[in-house]
Parts: C-alpha cells; sequence; structure tokens
C-alpha cells in the first residue's frame, strides 16, 4: 500500500510499504477517511523523536484518524461492514499491571500509532481491535471523527482537574491541544475559561463563546488579567497546554491557594518550578499523558453538540498530497489549528 512515510527527520515521503492486514476475529479492517496532523507528528517530522522515543526506521506517521469498516473479524458482534468509525490509536495489553489498574494508557508495553517503532494510520487501509474502534453517530462527520482524539486528551486534563461546578480555569496555549482542553473544560463544569496565547488568529476562534475570555500575552501580563477578572483570589485550575518553557514562569501566581496545576503540554527540556510558591498555596500538581476510558466520551460530547469542534478544522489536504500537509503544518501558519489529510475513497489495498 501507499503510506506516508517518515524516513528521517525532514525527509517525508508517500511511497510504497508493506504493513500488515492480517485479521484476528477480535478484529476489524477499515477503510481510511480522514487522518489528523497531530503536533507529535509534526515534531518527529522536523525532529525526528520526542525524548526517550527515536525514529530509528521508517515510520508511517498519523494517529488521529476516522473511516469506514469494511471486514470484521468472526468474534466482532458490535461492528459491521459499513459503519463509520474512529478509532482510539493505542492499544495496551490486555493483562498488563497498569490495564488491570485502569490506567492502560500508561502500560510499559503500549502500541501506540506512530510512536516508535509503531506505524501510524496515514495508509489506505488498517487491521485495529474492534474493542478501540467507536461508531460514528449519523450527525458526526469524519472530520469530527478524527478530532476525537486530541479532545481526548482535553478530557482527560478535565478528569485529573476534578473540576467542580462554577470553576474558573485557565487554558495557556490556544493550539489544537489547548483549544480542545478549554472545550473539555466547559463541559467538565467550568463557569469562566481564561484562554491564553500569543496568536490572535486562534483566539478568535473563541470570539462567539460567552464563556471564554481571550488573552493576547504580547500585550497583556496574565497574571494581571486573571486577577482581575477573579477579584483578586486566582484560577481554581490553571491548564499548561502550550508546551513552552516560558509559560511556567510565574504560573503559580495564576492559580488561587488550593488550587491545581495540570500539565498537559510537553517542553522540549527541564523547566522551573518555584517549589515554595507551590508549598505556599498548597498547589495540587497533575500530568497527562495521552488518556484512558476517555475516547467514547469524547465522541459523546461532540454527537451531542455540547462541544463544536468543526471551527478548529483549518484546511484539509489530498492524500496524495499528504507531504505538502506536513510542510504547511510545521510552518506554523497562524491561521491554522487542526489540518487534516483525507483519502479518495475506494482505494485499493
Amino acid at each position: 500500500m501507499k503510506a506516508l512515510v517518515l524516513e528521517k527527520a525532514h525527509e517525508l515521503r508517500l511511497r510504497d510499504v508493506e504493513l500488515p492486514l492480517d485479521m484476528g476475529p477480535r478484529d476489524v479492517k477499515i477503510r481510511m477517511h480522514t487522518v489528523g496532523v497531530c503536533g507529535s507528528d509534526v515534531h518527529y517530522y522536523q525532529h525526528g523523536g520526542i525524548g526517550p522515543y527515536v525514529v530509528e526506521d521508517p515510520m508511517v506517521l498519523g494517529h488521529e484518524a476516522s473511516g469506514t469498516v469494511v471486514e470484521v473479524g468472526a468474534e466482532v458482534t458490535n461492528l459491521k461492514p459499513g459503519d463509520r468509525v474512529c478509532m482510539e490509536p493505542g492499544i495496551p495489553a490486555a493483562d498488563s499491571r497498569a490495564t488491570l489498574e485502569g490506567i492502560y494508557n500508561l502500560d510499559p508495553a503500549v502500541r501506540f500509532w506512530a510512536t516508535p517503532p509503531i506505524h501510524g494510520c496515514l495508509t489506505p487501509y488498517v487491521v485495529h481491535p474492534a474493542a478501540f474502534t467507536f461508531r460514528l453517530p449519523d450527525n458526526v462527520s469524519f472530520g469530527e471523527g478524527a478530532i476525537v482524539e486530541p479532545l481526548s486528551i482535553g478530557l482527560q486534563a478535565a478528569k485529573k482537574a476534578a473540576l467542580k461546578p462554577g470553576d474558573v480555569a485557565v487554558v495557556v496555549g490556544a493550539g489544537t491541544i489547548g483549544a480542545m482542553t478549554a472545550l473539555a473544560a466547559l463541559a467538565g463544569g467550568a463557569a469562566r475559561v481564561i484562554l491564553a496565547d500569543l496568536v490572535p488568529e486562534k483566539l478568535a476562534l473563541f470570539d462567539s463563546n460567552p464563556a471564554v475570555t481571550t488573552v493576547d500575552v504580547r500585550g497583556t501580563d496574565l497574571a494581571e488579567a486573571v486577577k482581575s477578572l477573579t477579584d483578586g483570589w486566582g484560577a481554581n485550575v490553571v491548564f499548561e497546554a502550550s508546551g513552552s518553557a516560558r509559560a511556567f514562569e510565574g504560573i503559580v501566581d495564576l492559580l488561587c491557594p488550593g488550587g491545581c496545576l495540570v500539565l498537559v503540554g510537553m517542553p522540549g527540556g527541564k523547566v522551573p518550578m518555584d517549589i515554595v510558591a507551590i508549598q505556599s498555596k498548597e498547589v495540587r500538581i497533575e500530568s497527562v499523558f495521552r488518556y484512558a476510558n476517555i475516547f467514547p466520551r469524547a465522541l459523546a460530547l461532540i454527537a451531542s453538540g455540547q462541544v463544536d469542534v468543526k471551527p478548529f478544522i483549518s484546511r484539509t489536504f489530498a492524500f496524495t498530497d499528504g507531504v505538502r500537509a506536513f510542510e504547511e503544518a510545521a510552518a506554523g501558519r497562524a491561521g491554522d489549528v487542526k489540518i487534516q489529510i483525507e483519502f479518495p475513497q475506494g482505494a485499493e489495498a
């Protein structure tokens, strides 16, 4: 099959590659429709690795996906050919300690699409476990189905924050993950989200949402803005979703006493943390690594209409133009939040 293959940093090719399509009794074969270009995909493309995850051999990219079931295994009863679906990309070991503890996202043996050495899904057909494949309701498009994955990260963050109805949340960073975290915080009960970024085009996507106050940090001190908006008390929860080391400078100042800091973005290196400031407020710190038992909840929120992800799908490229899609994503254009790639339907395996 053709696939979008990262040969090494800065070298991406659309070429033929042999990928297994052998099905087990609990698997389904899926014709791909839409795949989102994730920030991690772009990071692999630009740098060849993320922390300990290094691309040492050619790897197919892509993990935010939707498509159509074309074949089901003998023991699959919840799906049938023709079903429109989205796929949770991380498959844990069923008998691992992490899975049995309910934290399968932390299973050291998890096989996650487009995380070295596991191939991703930017190829016309994939085989995937039915248990991690979810039928799309009729009112959810393939594009929305492919954004369930990043929304799941936002919901994992909201869950880890233990939001209470009426909380005020700050989200630092308005890229895809920051935007999804802001939507998830509102769905989780926040009365107000203060969303901060230095790209006004991304902040503008929330102009019509009365529960979101945007702060352009190029000309506004975020700590002063939060202080003003909370009568000097501070936010109940701060989600760091930018991955910028600079965001940690004074981040505790944004929190109220007893507040919670949730680490969502992944900085490229070590960051400074003021331990005494954390202690003096008894700040609770949580962190997020993917998600567990969240994917169907994210899909349900989109289907219900409570969460509208459509405004964050910026541009769509054909699969044959996939290399350019990555070049555009890597360019970091101000108006882009989520770039997606679509496959021609009826493509042969």
